[in-house]
């Protein structure tokens, strides 16, 4: 491959009515969309325990809330990416932007619903707030993708990651939004919502840059690539077999992600949104030399050695017995996750780039569908199932005093049904301050005021568990870092599972020559098509639609 510099971009692609845009405005549009949907995941996670202490839910209960929104992150993806290039880029973004604010007014209603309606009405509020994040954070996703790679059609691997940095800068936003928050101790003043609703910053930046700027026609809509092609391309074998091993990463990134500072929180001291903040940070810097990286290895034995190093982080941090090892451990775990996604992505755009948006858009979905049903509830499950069976097997008697009742038992797919652990009770008597001291000044809150404590049932339940609650505190506690360990533990599994695959790939590509990428025999000047061959810098016309890599890998 050729040390010389890429070439300069071109003026820039064109309206539909051959405008020029601005090209860093809508860039700077598209990055915001990352930050506002990091930042609002990252929250949600951190948050979490404060949704089992005030709402009393379980750890599955809260993975299903979590992964209802990547399930309408997937499937939304899916769907957007067949009508993103007929309605237009600006459209789908005004509509992400809508549903964007309106998940947050629905989601922030949550302590009004609870005080009005109940725990099942809650749960509703907080699965269907979350849903409508996820559909607006797939819609801006179905776009801003191929809308950079038409702004930026010779360096295309070059912008994807510099805007895919996006993700971890937002997860390191929201994180270090939390931690402040926890330190000072808004929280205990303040609530949950205020910075779950921080994400509405980024969502008013690019709004306003959405309904501003002029947007460029597709490069899809003007490579003249029809959907007939595309399908085609996606039921190839190959490609059916890279959405298999995608399901996996969206299972092992975001499904893991969904729990990994709840858990490691447990695991070393207090510090699980340290280390994930400093997760993040290792993606977001190492996603801005992907580029590089990518061009001069192949991708397939990048993908192997991620695999095998997420496999390794995930199981040590189950398994380490010092803080310092969980921080090395979390190490490991970083590099392994960083570029498994855009790399997937870069796969599918070089060996498949007549499948368009539509194979692009098949691997987000299918990426996203995982984590939400499968990543989420599943590590929740396990959660729910090794700490269930530490209490039963070594304080049976604290078991009996803080499980869910028998008729809220749930399963997970083919697995049995667990009578999980309340989270509210759970809150109560692993309380920082002591147990049943919280609950207890929130009682007398609402005493003073003359309100209906929405927590009543709870201070019942607590005047009888109380005689017992400190010698309930140190089994639940270790119960709850059990289960905990043993979800990444298992998890670990499925990266194992990817590298095995991925060592298959290197066999297949390596039967066929090595791996290669394919290239579009065609070109875009300024969004419309140009002639087949030579292109105006004398290089070889349709590299710009290649995918991922802007060049063979060898």
């Amino acid at each position: 491959m050729s040390d010389a510099p890429p070439p300069a971009e071109p003026v820039g692609p064109l309206t539909a009515d051959g405008q020029p845009v601005n090209r860093k405005s809508i860039f700077l549009a598209s990055f915001m969309t990352l930050i506002a949907a990091g930042i609002g995941f990252a929250v949600r996670g951190i948050i979490l325990p404060y949704w089992a202490d005030d709402f009393g839910f379980t750890f599955l209960e809260l993975g299903t809330i979590t992964g209802g929104g990547l399930v309408g992150f997937g499937v939304v993806i899916l769907g957007a990416s067949l009508i993103t290039d007929r309605l237009g880029y600006k459209t789908i973004l005004v509509a992400a932007l809508v549903l964007h604010v309106l998940s947050a007014v629905i989601t922030l209603a949550a302590a009004g619903v609870y005080a009005s309606s109940g725990k099942d009405a809650t749960f509703q509020c907080l699965y269907w707030g979350t849903f409508l994040f996820a559909i607006g954070n797939g819609l801006c996703e179905a776009v801003i993708n191929p809308l950079v790679a038409t702004l930026y059609p010779r360096q295309k691997t070059h912008y994807l990651n510099i805007l895919h940095a996006g993700w971890p800068g937002g997860l390191i936003l929201g994180s270090l939004i939390c931690l402040i928050y926890q330190k000072t101790g808004l929280d205990q003043t303040w609530g949950w919502e205020w910075p779950m609703g921080v994400f509405l910053i980024p969502v008013a930046i690019y709004g306003l840059l959405v309904l501003k700027d002029k947007f460029p026609v597709s490069e899809a809509v003007a490579a003249g690539v029809s959907y007939g092609e595309q399908f085609a391309k996606l039921f190839a074998p190959l490609m059916l077999f890279l959405l298999l091993l995608q399901a996996c990463v969206g299972y092992v990134e975001l499904g893991t992600d969904s729990w990994i500072a709840s858990i490691t929180e447990k695991i070393a001291e207090g510090q699980g949104t340290l280390l994930f903040i400093y997760a993040s940070t290792l993606m977001f810097v190492l996603r801005f030399f992907a580029g590089p990286i990518v061009e001069k290895i192949n991708p397939i034995g990048l993908l192997f050695v991620s695999a095998c190093l997420g496999a390794v982080g995930l199981y040590f941090i189950g398994s380490s017995s010092s803080v310092a090892m969980v921080w090395i451990a979390m190490t490991v775990y970083g590099l392994g996750k960083t570029f498994l996604w855009p790399t997937m992505l870069g796969v599918v755009g070089e060996t498949f780039p007549r499948g368009g948006a539509i194979t692009m858009g098949a691997v987000g979905g299918v990426g996203m569908l995982s984590a939400g049903l499968l990543g989420g509830p599943g590590i929740g499950y396990k959660q729910d199932f090794y700490a269930t069976q530490y209490l039963k097997d070594n304080a049976a008697a604290t078991y009996d005093r803080v499980a869910v009742p028998a008729e809220a038992a749930d399963g997970f797919l083919f697995f049995p049904e667990v009578q999980g652990i309340d989270g509210a009770k759970k809150g109560v008597i692993l309380d920082a301050d002591g147990p049943g001291v919280t609950l207890s000044k929130t009682a007398a809150v609402y005493e003073e005021r003359g309100e209906e404590n929405p927590q009543a049932d709870l201070v019942t339940w607590f005047d009888s568990a109380e005689a017992k609650a400190a010698e309930d505190k140190g089994p639940l506690a270790a119960a709850d870092e059990y289960g905990g360990r043993m979800a990444l533990k298992l998890t670990a599994l499925v990266p194992t599972f990817m590298a095995v695959c991925y060592l298959l790939l290197l066999g297949y590509f390596k039967s066929k020559g090595g791996y290669q990428q394919e290239m579009l025999h065609e070109e875009i000047e300024h969004g419309h098509p140009a002639t087949i061959g030579v292109d105006k810098h004398g290089e070889a016309a349709g590299e710009q639609y290649a995918g991922g890599v802007e060049g063979p890998v060898r």
